[in-house]
Protein backbone atom coordinates (compact mmCIF):
# COMPACT_ATOMS: atom_id res chain seq x y z
CA UNK A 1 0.00 0.00 0.00
CA UNK A 2 1.16 3.44 -0.67
CA UNK A 3 0.87 5.22 2.43
CA UNK A 4 3.77 2.63 3.40
CA UNK A 5 5.33 4.33 1.17
CA UNK A 6 4.37 7.89 2.34
CA UNK A 7 4.79 7.33 6.08
CA UNK A 8 9.15 5.88 5.56
CA UNK A 9 9.27 9.64 3.39
CA UNK A 10 7.94 11.71 5.73
CA UNK A 11 10.01 9.43 8.41
CA UNK A 12 13.13 11.35 6.73
CA UNK A 13 11.38 14.61 8.12
CA UNK A 14 10.18 12.98 11.10
CA UNK A 15 6.94 14.02 10.65
CA UNK A 16 5.38 10.30 10.01
CA UNK A 17 3.34 10.82 13.50
CA UNK A 18 1.52 13.20 12.12
CA UNK A 19 -0.51 11.26 9.45
CA UNK A 20 -4.06 10.66 10.38
CA UNK A 21 -5.48 7.11 9.49
CA UNK A 22 -9.28 6.65 9.50
CA UNK A 23 -11.68 4.13 10.11
CA UNK A 24 -13.68 5.36 7.00
CA UNK A 25 -13.21 6.73 3.41
CA UNK A 26 -11.33 9.89 2.87
CA UNK A 27 -11.42 9.09 -1.02
CA UNK A 28 -12.95 12.04 -1.95
CA UNK A 29 -12.94 15.87 -1.08
CA UNK A 30 -16.78 15.38 0.63
CA UNK A 31 -15.26 12.13 2.42
CA UNK A 32 -12.03 13.37 3.71
CA UNK A 33 -13.55 16.64 4.95
CA UNK A 34 -16.05 14.58 6.61
CA UNK A 35 -13.35 12.48 8.54
CA UNK A 36 -10.95 15.30 8.89
CA UNK A 37 -13.48 17.62 10.50
CA UNK A 38 -12.66 20.40 8.42
CA UNK A 39 -14.39 22.51 5.83
CA UNK A 40 -14.20 21.04 2.14
CA UNK A 41 -12.54 23.98 0.44
CA UNK A 42 -9.30 22.92 2.87
CA UNK A 43 -9.11 19.66 1.61
CA UNK A 44 -5.44 19.58 -0.86
CA UNK A 45 -6.85 17.45 -3.70
CA UNK A 46 -4.49 15.85 -5.83
CA UNK A 47 -5.43 15.63 -9.25
CA UNK A 48 -3.36 13.81 -11.99
CA UNK A 49 -3.23 15.03 -15.48
CA UNK A 50 -1.41 13.60 -18.63
CA UNK A 51 0.54 16.29 -20.79
CA UNK A 52 3.53 16.11 -22.99
CA UNK A 53 6.14 16.02 -20.68
CA UNK A 54 4.71 13.13 -18.71
CA UNK A 55 2.25 12.32 -15.92
CA UNK A 56 1.90 15.90 -13.69
CA UNK A 57 0.52 16.25 -10.53
CA UNK A 58 -1.75 19.49 -9.45
CA UNK A 59 -3.10 19.51 -5.46
CA UNK A 60 -5.84 22.22 -5.47
CA UNK A 61 -8.31 23.48 -2.54
CA UNK A 62 -11.31 21.08 -2.49
CA UNK A 63 -13.72 23.48 -3.92
CA UNK A 64 -11.77 24.76 -6.50
CA UNK A 65 -12.13 22.99 -10.72
CA UNK A 66 -9.73 23.05 -13.02
CA UNK A 67 -10.22 25.81 -15.74
CA UNK A 68 -9.80 24.23 -18.43
CA UNK A 69 -8.27 27.84 -20.73
CA UNK A 70 -6.31 28.63 -17.38
CA UNK A 71 -4.71 24.89 -18.05
CA UNK A 72 -4.08 24.78 -21.31
CA UNK A 73 -2.74 28.06 -21.54
CA UNK A 74 0.11 27.23 -18.79
CA UNK A 75 0.60 23.59 -19.80
CA UNK A 76 0.00 23.85 -23.88
CA UNK A 77 -2.37 21.05 -23.62
CA UNK A 78 -5.86 20.22 -23.15
CA UNK A 79 -6.27 19.26 -19.67
CA UNK A 80 -6.69 15.13 -19.54
CA UNK A 81 -6.93 13.20 -16.39
CA UNK A 82 -5.19 9.65 -15.88
CA UNK A 83 -7.49 6.82 -15.91
CA UNK A 84 -7.51 5.17 -12.50
CA UNK A 85 -4.70 2.56 -13.97
CA UNK A 86 -2.64 4.77 -15.31
CA UNK A 87 -2.62 6.82 -11.99
CA UNK A 88 -1.55 3.96 -10.21
CA UNK A 89 1.37 2.78 -12.95
CA UNK A 90 2.55 6.46 -13.49
CA UNK A 91 1.98 8.16 -10.04
CA UNK A 92 2.42 5.48 -7.81
CA UNK A 93 -0.61 5.85 -5.75
CA UNK A 94 -4.03 4.81 -6.57
CA UNK A 95 -6.95 6.85 -6.64
CA UNK A 96 -8.62 8.18 -3.67
CA UNK A 97 -5.12 7.83 -2.20
CA UNK A 98 -3.30 10.16 -4.34
CA UNK A 99 -0.71 12.52 -2.96
CA UNK A 100 1.92 15.03 -3.97
CA UNK A 101 4.20 12.94 -1.80
CA UNK A 102 6.85 9.74 -2.28
CA UNK A 103 5.48 9.72 -6.18
CA UNK A 104 7.06 7.82 -8.73
CA UNK A 105 10.89 9.55 -10.21
CA UNK A 106 9.43 12.22 -13.24
CA UNK A 107 6.43 12.93 -11.53
CA UNK A 108 6.47 16.73 -11.51
CA UNK A 109 4.01 18.50 -8.68
CA UNK A 110 2.21 21.85 -9.15
CA UNK A 111 0.57 23.50 -6.17
CA UNK A 112 -2.46 26.09 -7.63
CA UNK A 113 -2.91 29.15 -5.99
CA UNK A 114 -6.26 28.26 -4.92
CA UNK A 115 -4.72 26.90 -2.01
CA UNK A 116 -3.12 29.82 -0.72
CA UNK A 117 -5.85 31.28 1.14
CA UNK A 118 -5.45 29.04 3.72
CA UNK A 119 -2.86 28.64 6.84
CA UNK A 120 -3.19 25.08 7.13
CA UNK A 121 -4.51 22.18 4.53
CA UNK A 122 -5.26 18.47 4.40
CA UNK A 123 -3.65 16.63 1.76
CA UNK A 124 -3.97 12.52 1.37
CA UNK A 125 -1.12 10.53 2.15
CA UNK A 126 -1.14 7.76 -0.18
CA UNK A 127 -4.38 5.47 1.20
CA UNK A 128 -8.22 5.98 0.91
CA UNK A 129 -8.50 6.52 4.42
CA UNK A 130 -5.49 9.06 5.11
CA UNK A 131 -4.37 12.58 5.70
CA UNK A 132 -1.94 14.84 7.18
CA UNK A 133 -1.89 18.64 8.05
CA UNK A 134 0.66 21.13 7.38
CA UNK A 135 0.89 24.38 6.72
CA UNK A 136 0.84 25.91 3.14
CA UNK A 137 4.84 26.30 3.46
CA UNK A 138 5.44 22.34 4.49
CA UNK A 139 2.95 21.46 1.62
CA UNK A 140 5.83 23.22 -0.90
CA UNK A 141 8.33 21.91 1.34
CA UNK A 142 7.57 17.74 1.29
CA UNK A 143 5.78 17.92 -2.02
CA UNK A 144 9.15 18.97 -3.62
CA UNK A 145 6.37 21.13 -5.95
CA UNK A 146 8.10 22.68 -9.11
CA UNK A 147 6.21 25.79 -8.70
CA UNK A 148 2.96 27.78 -7.94
CA UNK A 149 0.20 27.70 -10.87
CA UNK A 150 -3.03 29.16 -11.50
CA UNK A 151 -5.45 26.85 -13.14
CA UNK A 152 -8.17 26.54 -10.74
CA UNK A 153 -11.73 28.07 -10.71
CA UNK A 154 -14.13 28.21 -7.99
Amino acid sequence: MAIGKVKEYFAQFGIEGRIQEFDVSSATVELAAAALKCEPARIAKTLSFSTPEGAILIVMAGDARVDNPKFKLRFNTKAKMLSPDEAESLIGHAVGGVCPFAVNKGVKVYLDESLKRFETVFPACGSSNSGIELTIDELEQYSASSEWVDVSKF
